[in-house]
């Protein structure tokens, strides 16, 4: 008899090495991204709940330095009815964000001194916990988004008529 593995996205998400919880794709396309950060939330149990069933949005985000931390404002967990009924549930409420003292230091001489912003471009699973990608990012001009998407669209043709050589000859 076969054994079939039949396991579900949560189960994935769970024990696997690394499961996408939310993208933050408008992020490459409004900001230079420069660095990229690994640190951990703080989160309160209803949160993890909710993220486990897939209610979590990080398009608006971002980083800001509060009191010498750096906190995640913008992201959107919404509480699911039965994980949080004796909870008051604030769905865009601010999120530590832990990183070592050397990074937060990193970071912060980055956004004061050189005009940096920090930008959370993904949360995912690191094992049982919950991780943010964070990235150092400067702002892109309307020229720039132009600039960049004529070079997509290039790269695109260039592959495609890579492609059709190929099959011809």
């Amino acid at each position: 008899m076969a054994k079939t593995n039949n396991k579900t996205a949560k189960d994935k998400a769970k024990g696997g090495a690394g499961g996408t919880i939310a993208q933050n794709k408008r992020a490459r396309h409004e900001y230079h991204l420069e660095e990229n950060f690994e640190a951990g939330l703080e989160l309160q149990g209803w949160e993890l709940k909710s993220i486990r069933a897939g209610r979590a949005n990080i398009t608006d985000a971002y980083a800001v330095v509060l009191r010498g931390e750096i906190y995640l404002i913008g992201a959107q967990i919404v509480p699911l009815i039965s994980a949080s009924t004796h909870v008051v549930a604030e769905e865009r409420r601010s999120r530590k964000l832990l990183l070592h003292r050397k990074e937060i230091d990193n970071l912060i001489g980055r956004v004061q001194r050189d005009g940096y912003t920090v930008i959370p471009t993904a949360l995912y699973w690191k094992g049982n916990r919950v991780k943010a990608g964070l990235s150092l990012a400067k702002g892109k001009q309307s020229h720039d988004k132009r600039e960049a998407s004529k070079e997509r669209d290039w790269e695109r043709e260039k592959q495609r008529v890579m492609r059709r050589h190929n099959r011809d000859a």
